[in-house]
């Protein structure tokens, strides 16, 4: 990539998110990504406590891959996160990447997307989550195009980790949640319902989240729509084999 060609789209970056409130910014960025890339979406997520927090997605389909994988807990975009390392997987249809992730493969191609890259947002020292891009074909991304992407996560990292959080009363008008809060409040309640199940069966967290997204997968729904239906005490798990 060139000088003139990074700083063409360093300048279309900072248009993009200039004068956007803190909680659009991964939003915008996902919205710039499909864009400047040859993909057919993206979506963000932060790392949390054994499952990912989504936070943007540029489409529906874009949120249910990213979904998908917090449900099954693997995926790229997991692994990504989990090593601090980039993942292309270029063809979910076959050969190694189909082998690595099956299940999510066969999901993902049954959703039409056929290759994801993962890029970590962050480093391998401190993983902050992950900018997941979701591909209709099979397919690398060329050399200038694995840069812009890291552009574009270079950004994302440098604001999840730099823009006010909105704790202080001060940084935020009366009555504003903070918008980090606001963005992953979905899934407090993931994190509510492996409580309820480690007291129901007690067990370890790490048990707790593996039955709850087991009985997700069987019954065809997410591991928030399971969390709902246990915190909502439609499900519960001592009922259960």
């Amino acid at each position: 990539m060139s000088d003139r060609e990074r700083e063409r789209i360093a300048a279309v970056l900072a248009d993009a998110v200039r004068g956007a409130a803190p909680g659009e910014v991964p939003e915008v960025l996902c919205a710039v990504a499909v864009r400047l890339l040859p993909v057919s979406g993206a979506s963000v997520a932060l790392c949390g406590e054994g499952i990912p927090v989504p936070l943007s997605a540029s489409s529906a389909r874009a949120a249910e891959l990213m979904e998908m994988q917090a449900t099954l807990g693997d995926g790229p975009c997991l692994w990504a996160a989990r090593t601090g390392a980039p993942v292309y997987a270029s063809d979910l249809r076959g050969g190694r990447d189909a082998v690595r992730w099956p299940v999510f493969a066969q999901q993902a191609a049954a959703a039409g997307v056929c290759a994801v890259y993962a890029l970590p947002l962050g480093d391998r020292t401190a993983c902050v989550g992950t900018l997941d891009l979701y591909r209709d074909v099979p397919g690398e991304l060329a050399g200038d195009e694995v840069r812009t992407a890291q552009l574009v996560a270079d950004v994302l990292t440098a604001a999840l980790t730099s823009l006010p959080l909105g704790e202080d009363d001060d940084l935020r008008p009366p009555g504003e949640e903070p918008w980090l809060s606001a963005l992953a409040t979905d899934h407090d309640v993931v994190h509510q319902a492996v409580g309820m199940v480690m007291a129901q069966l007690g067990v370890g967290a790490d048990e707790a989240l593996a039955r709850l997204r087991a009985h997700a997968f069987a019954h065809g729904h997410t591991v928030l729509d399971e969390g709902r239906d246990v915190v909502g005490r439609r499900t519960r798990f001592d009922d259960h084999d």
